[in-house]
């Protein structure tokens, strides 16, 4: 395939790939390519069905904005986000580059946003790689995925995990077209946070995936992993709000926001089932990929400890105060009762005896406390350590960090919350949702973290060592990113010793 770069008359760059061409702009001394199809719209016929290539077309297609988002859940507002963006070319990529051509051979960071798998889109200001690309000198790409029971609902007679095989196609799109953009295809790093980090750690249990990516980093690994029967019978809920079965005969002809919909009612009263879906239905998500098919095998832990990541290079970690955030969003910050507390305790705690093993581990702990830390490590931060555990297990190495800082933002209350590191990482620290974490004061000093968190993430991509040295259960080194750098041991060792014998399983479906 032959891929050239040019530069219009009028400065607006244009490139071209696999024999179609594409003018964008340049922003702030960067050339930003927005909305460019990576497969053909997964509407009509294809349906529920594993993405197809992208024909070509004829002409320069100008690529100024965002493609439309996939339909959303309705969390945070993104389901009006998604109406107000009609069309049906969901799945699109976008990319930052700071010398577009195919002499650059710059290192590629691939962005793969998160939102429980159920919601997500790649067009939020928060997500814009501009600074990221400039200040690191790296070629940025962001994309759409389908999310929901479009992405991960368990469809009878449809594959599975279609979510997933969008983020495969996205990637074999710039395998293929990135080097155009300026872009190294050798050294390309994945990057995700939240659901975007589990699929970071999905892709490395992807046979399919394998030789796509070079790099790794995983920001807050859900953890969450479904068994094929859990995953069905969710969707049979589903799909039972709107009077149908989850078939492929019966949904296909489903408007997709009605669909979003009834995957929002059954989250909101998954309680309900908590007898049968377990945690899950405990911390409502009704969406996550589905181990024990041809897509995912196996679970990110078990292929990672089986050395499927041998050759890749490895960088994860979480914020120290993780579902701070999800308690305030339920309205239980600083409320949590003991019944409640005790409840989280055995709930998400690994082992008939974890709700001792955190009271003696944490003897001053009070209900909000405990409540934060068993629900953190369940979620997000134990999945992260052992994936760092499994990769080394593997052969592999990987490098840790915990973001520490306590943002000022929103008076404070959130601490190193979830999703704080998202701006950071961008350095977009006064645009987009997030960006009400970090509050404006003291502002210089998110600005300085904000650009130590960029240098070791560009620095991971292009050279594979972010700045200190790769974690080992000896040692167990982490770097922490707060006020100051920092190098310590592993500081949540209490909750390292009580999961040390967790093996995170693809999630059962517990009653008949």
């Amino acid at each position: 395939m032959t891929v050239v770069a040019s530069e219009a008359a009028d400065s607006r760059p244009e490139v071209r790939v696999a024999g179609a061409a594409l003018r964008g702009t340049r922003e702030e001394g960067v050339a930003v390519f927005r909305g460019i199809p990576f497969a053909e719209p997964p509407v009509g016929p294809r349906r529920f069905a594993a993405p197809v290539p992208v024909r070509g077309w004829d002409g320069v297609r100008p690529a100024v904005s965002y493609g439309p988002p996939p339909p959303q859940g309705g969390h945070f507002g993104m389901d009006a986000l998604a109406r107000e963006a009609a069309g049906d070319d969901w799945l699109t990529v976008n990319v930052w580059s700071p010398e577009p051509g195919p002499g650059a051979g710059l290192p590629v960071m691939v962005w793969i946003q998160g939102g429980a798998y159920s919601i997500g889109m790649s067009g939020l200001p928060e997500y814009d790689g501009g600074r990221l690309a400039r200040d690191g000198g790296i070629v940025v790409v962001t994309f759409n995925y389908r999310v929901g029971l479009e992405g991960f609902g368990q469809i009878e007679g449809a594959p599975a995990n279609r979510g997933l095989l969008d983020q495969v196609a996205a990637l074999e799109w710039v395998r293929d077209n990135i080097r155009a953009f300026g872009g190294d295809p050798d050294r390309v790093t994945v990057f995700g946070q939240s659901a975007g980090a589990g699929s970071v750690a999905a892709l490395s249990a992807v046979p399919r995936a394998a030789g796509l990516f070079r790099r790794a980093v995983a920001q807050s690994v859900q953890g969450t992993f479904f068994s094929p029967e859990l995953a069905a019978d969710i969707a049979a809920a589903c799909a039972a709000e709107l009077g149908l079965r989850p078939t492929l005969t019966d949904l296909s002809a489903v408007d997709p926001a009605r669909l979003s919909a009834a995957g929002d009612a059954v989250g909101a009263k998954m309680h309900q089932w908590a007898d049968r879906w377990g945690p899950v239905a405990h911390r409502a998500i009704p969406f996550s990929p589905v181990v024990g098919d041809e897509t995912l095998p196996v679970t990110p832990w078990q292929a990672l400890a089986d050395g499927a990541g041998r050759d890749i290079e490895l960088l994860v970690g979480h914020t120290r105060d993780e579902t701070r955030l999800l308690t305030a969003l339920d309205g239980l910050l600083g409320q949590v009762t003991a019944e409640q507390a005790e409840t989280a305790l055995h709930v998400f705690g690994p082992g008939r005896d974890a709700a001792r093993r955190y009271r003696e581990a944490h003897p001053a702990a009070d209900p909000d406390a405990l409540y934060e830390l068993v629900g953190s490590d369940w979620l997000f931060r134990m999945p992260s350590l052992h994936l760092a555990q499994a990769q080394t297990a593997g052969g592999g190495r990987a490098h840790v960090y915990e973001l520490t800082w306590s943002a000022p933002g929103m008076g404070g209350a959130l601490g190193a919350c979830h999703g704080l590191d998202v701006p950071l990482v961008f350095g977009n620290l006064d645009r987009g949702q997030p960006a009400a974490l970090i509050g404006e004061s003291p502002f210089p000093e998110a600005q300085e973290l904000s650009a130590r968190m960029r240098a070791a993430w560009t620095a991971f991509a292009a050279h594979g060592d972010p700045g200190w040295p790769a974690y080992d259960t000896g040692q167990r080194l982490v770097r922490l990113f707060g006020t100051r750098p920092d190098l310590a041991a592993y500081p949540e060792e209490a909750s390292r010793r009580i999961w040390q014998d967790h093996t995170f399983p693809a999630l059962p479906l517990l009653g008949p």
